[in-house]
């Protein structure tokens, strides 16, 4: 996501410093997937077969882009991730113009309640789905109209098995196609002129449907909103979220679906869901 924004506002280049286990982690998930679609038949075995290969010699001798020692910036930016103690939204209709919940509530001009709420694009994970789940949870039906379009079909099998679906249907959730829905900007719209919470990445004039006025933030701020039918403010996002996704369960909720970390018989059937 940073390297996308940067280039968008038309850096040559970017670079991300990030540290080898979580990548050795991603791989090695990825070589699990692709062997078994070979196994299970897919084509072209010897392209998908070169590529895990290649994820393999890297893991070998995982190697990173990493500053030189001596090196020069034109500009330095610190942030201090302590001095952030409340949500932080991208604000209609652009995502630069960020701010905090608080913030936002105390502007006049700033628009307060939301119809339309969509949790999805390529950006979010499994995890995040757990999360709206688990806060909406015993909830009922949300005042909102409430999206949910998990990235890929594995995804929205492993939600289903674990029964977050049922949550996402009691809540009255429109279940899209797993993919790009309202993000890609082409496929489905919010009424026209809805004012819209969306965990998706940009939030350009008429992207998600005509005259929309879309925040972008997290899963978790889009649960609540859902749930209130309005933008929370830093009180109750505090209290309702940590009251559904604790100490004892986070580990669970945001565990990545890591492919070589499931059975065979598992992994079968998520590549032919």
């Amino acid at each position: 996501e940073l390297s996308d924004s940067a280039a968008e506002r038309s850096a040559a280049a970017c670079s991300v410093q990030l540290d080898k286990e979580p990548i050795i982690e991603y791989l090695s998930s990825n070589i699990a997937l692709i062997e078994k679609m070979i196994e299970e038949g897919y084509e072209d075995a010897r392209t998908l077969q070169r590529r895990a290969d290649k994820m393999r010699e890297w893991i070998a001798n995982p190697e990173l882009l990493t500053p030189d020692a001596d090196a020069e910036y034109a500009a330095t930016i610190e942030i201090d991730l302590n001095t952030i103690t409340e949500p932080i939204l991208a604000c209609p209709n652009d995502p630069d113009d960020v701010d905090t919940l608080t913030n936002i509530l105390a502007d006049d001009k700033r628009i307060k309640n939301i119809d339309e709420v969509f949790v999805g694009s390529c950006m979010t994970n499994i995890g995040l789905f757990r999360a709206l789940g688990e806060v909406l949870k015993g909830e009922g039906e949300v005042p909102t109209k409430l999206w949910v379009a998990p990235p890929t079909k594995m995804d929205k099998e492993q939600l289903t098995e674990e029964g977050y679906y049922s949550i996402f249907a009691a809540a009255g959730a429109r279940l899209e196609i797993p993919g790009c829905s309202l993000c890609m900007g082409n496929q489905a719209s919010v009424s026209e002129g809805a004012a819209v919470f969306s965990t998706s990445t940009r939030n350009f004039d008429n992207r998600l449907g005509k005259g929309s006025q879309v925040y972008l933030g997290s899963a978790e701020v889009a649960a609540v909103t859902a749930l209130l039918g309005r933008l929370p403010t830093k009180e109750e996002y505090m209290e309702i979220v940590p009251k559904k996704i604790t100490e004892k369960n986070k580990d669970g909720v945001y565990k990545y679906l890591n492919f070589h970390e499931v059975t065979s018989e598992q992994l079968t059937n998520l590549v032919h869901s």
